[in-house]
């Protein structure tokens, strides 16, 4: 047993439903095997608990542990290629790095490079795109389980326009991903997400294989992209010329439901976000790659009032890195510029966005924020002694004010700490 003592930021209770940011300067977390078992005060915890262990953090902050709803594995070395639009990007920066993936050698690298990244910036839980290769899978899983991290991903399926290294069909597809269920999904912390590239990629039989295969797995996930670019769109309208729309393509196979999470959704028809909210969909909001390929700005608002779920993602490569504070400060900057008017967000909100929301998105009722019940995920924000978002904390007007400056100066440079379940990683 062990009685965490810190500084405690998290949102129990919604910001986007009128709830505000919970917030203490000495509160005591005990935690018994990765448990949270009580929220007190440290002299009641102490008295209850004599000969527990005191971890003393109170020189930082204490958050849960960063969620990131959208993050390509094979992607960690197309990260700055800046300048492209989506599919010029695509096509010229990360999809011969994703073709490398063949070679077991470079997988396993990329790998380790890719879980190194998600904890060194506070991501204790993820929905990662895979790779189109089904050995590169297993290597991935393979790491992912022994790093602890809770992670959701799945084979990358397209069956046309990406090189001919990234095909496959619908009998592949299917007898490879079956195979990676039942290796992977449900070990440990890991789960599988069906995941076709996006709708300009795959044509309507190698969707309806993996709407056979969600069929057939029951608790599995699905994971692809949704309306992120103007010219892939219209691409999609000309592949799917059946579809009502780019949602259309998804949901005709059986694969819209309420453990679908799509990515972007920059350009919606009010007609997806009903259907959206109706399935009880998510989006993942990834608002640096949005910004660095040009594709628009995010309509939150519209989210909102649709009813539809929405939560971060960094998008990396197309993001410009790892970090979902970063994220969560674009996310307010692209608010504050959309034309169409965008949604006026507090650091309470963004913290909701990194954490609590993607807890819901991927229904990890087990985290998301430090409350009795939960598991001990949590990361620790503590900037070098004298260093401007050190100066920023100290001298902060409010435990608000405080956040918002972990979110416009925090960096990896300043998590100190990180643990799943009450283990440091």
């Amino acid at each position: 047993m062990v009685i965490y003592r810190a500084r405690v930021f998290d949102t129990p209770d919604n910001p986007f439903a009128g709830g505000r940011l919970r917030s203490a300067a000495d509160v005591a977390l005990v935690v018994d095997d990765g448990l949270i078992t009580s929220r007190t005060d440290f002299d009641s915890a102490r008295a209850a608990h004599p000969d527990a262990e005191v971890v003393d953090l109170r020189d930082g902050v204490l958050i849960p542990g960063l969620i990131d709803t959208h993050v390509h594995l094979p992607q960690v070395r197309a990260i700055g290629h800046l300048g492209r639009p989506l599919l010029d990007w695509l096509d010229q920066c990360a999809l011969p790095e994703e073709a490398k993936l063949g070679d077991p050698a470079y997988a396993k690298a990329v790998a380790g490079e890719f879980l190194t990244g998600l904890i060194s910036a506070g991501t204790t839980s993820a929905m990662v795109f895979g790779s189109h290769f089904a050995g590169a899978m297993d290597i991935f899983f393979a790491a992912a389980s022994e790093s602890g991290l809770r992670i959701t991903s799945g084979l990358v399926t397209s069956d046309r326009n990406l090189p001919d290294a990234l095909l496959t069909d619908v009998g592949r597809s299917t007898e490879e991903s079956q195979a990676l269920i039942d290796r992977w999904h449900g070990k440990g912390r890991l789960r599988y997400a069906v995941t076709p590239r996006f709708s300009f990629s795959a044509g309507p039989e190698l969707l309806a294989a993996g709407g056979r295969l969600l069929e057939d797995n029951p608790g599995v996930w699905v994971t692809s992209h949704l309306n992120e670019n103007v010219d892939e769109v219209a691409g999609v309208a000309q592949i799917h010329p059946e579809a009502r729309d780019y949602l259309d393509t998804y949901d005709r196979a059986g694969l819209v439901g309420r453990r679908t999470v799509l990515a972007h959704n920059v350009h919606p028809q009010d007609r997806e976000l009903d259907r959206m909210a109706e399935a009880g969909s998510v989006v993942a909001h990834c608002p640096t790659s949005n910004s660095a390929l040009a594709s628009g700005f995010f309509p939150l608002r519209r989210h909102i009032e649709a009813g539809v779920r929405v939560a971060l993602g960094t998008d990396v490569g197309a993001g410009t890195g790892f970090n979902l504070l970063k994220e969560g400060v674009q996310s307010y900057f692209m608010q504050q510029l959309d034309p169409a008017g965008g949604v006026a967000l507090t650091s309470a909100h963004l913290l909701h966005l990194a954490t609590a929301a993607g807890a819901e998105a991927l229904e990890l009722d087990e985290v998301g924020v430090l409350s009795v019940g939960k598991r001990f995920d949590a990361v620790l924000i503590r900037p070098a002694e004298g260093q401007p978002l050190d100066v920023g904390i100290r001298h902060a007007a409010d435990d608000e004010d405080a956040l918002a400056k972990i979110f416009a100066m925090g960096t990896p440079g300043d998590i100190a700490g990180v643990w799943i379940e009450g283990t440091p990683l």
